[in-house]
């Protein structure tokens, strides 16, 4: 590998599985959806990297403006929003570039993503946080290089997409949808509340798409993009 390019792995773990994408000097690499199971086999996971990101499609989450939140008022401001059981764990990440701050639960019933979090470590022997998916999708807005940004994960029957003209945040939010034909309903109802026209833009996913969902897609937009 060539001693300037710095190596990446970007994991994302949800209750049916995981995904990664690997970036290094012999280029990029995305894994297809992976069931558990294959978690202790998989070769990128036996070697370490610059740098290490790992994400839960939880889909447990506020995004507060700074102004707004207070570390003791965080619980209250996520029961606002998501389904809390009494012994969920509740934390916050800041998200400067929206002056906001994201919190979140990570209790969904998985160890998962631990178990790769405290497997999958940097060169300096250090392992990553585990951070919403949701969190990502926000970052992903300051290099999505359109001006309408329509950024997507989706699995396990929940869509979380992220909408923005420019740097102006339109939506950012989870939809509970059954299958992908409802993610599809969900998607073109935000583009039509915020008049973006899917035809002339494009639209970016995280999660792997299948190549029955990728021209379904193309039916609709100008392009289709991983993240």
């Amino acid at each position: 590998m060539d001693s300037n390019q710095k190596s990446r792995i970007s994991i994302q773990v949800s209750l049916g599985g995981y995904s990664f994408t690997v970036s290094d000097g012999n280029g990029e690499r995305r894994s297809p959806w992976l069931t558990p199971d294959k978690v202790f086999t998989t070769p990128e996971f036996q070697r370490r990297y610059d740098s290490v990101s790992v994400s839960l499609l939880t889909p447990k989450f506020a995004l507060v403006p700074k102004e707004f939140y207070s570390p003791e008022a965080a619980r209250e401001l996520l029961s606002d929003v998501a389904d809390l059981a009494e012994g969920d764990d509740v934390s916050a990440v800041p998200v400067e570039e929206r002056g906001a701050v994201l919190v979140y639960s990570n209790t969904i019933g998985e160890s998962l993503s631990r178990v790769i979090s405290q497997s999958v470590l940097t060169v300096e022997g250090t392992s990553a946080p585990v951070y919403p998916e949701i969190y990502y999708l926000l970052k992903s807005m300051e290099i999505c290089p359109e001006y309408n940004k329509i950024l997507c994960s989706y699995r396990d029957g929940y869509l979380f997409l992220v909408v923005a003209e420019g740097r102006t945040l339109l939506l950012c939010n989870v939809f509970k949808a059954v299958d992908f034909t409802t993610a599809l309903y969900f998607i073109f109802l935000s583009l039509k509340r915020f008049q973006l026209n899917p035809e002339v833009s494009t639209i970016r996913f995280r999660t792997p798409v299948d190549p029955e969902e990728e021209m379904s897609l193309y039916r609709y937009f100008k392009s289709v993009e991983a993240l």
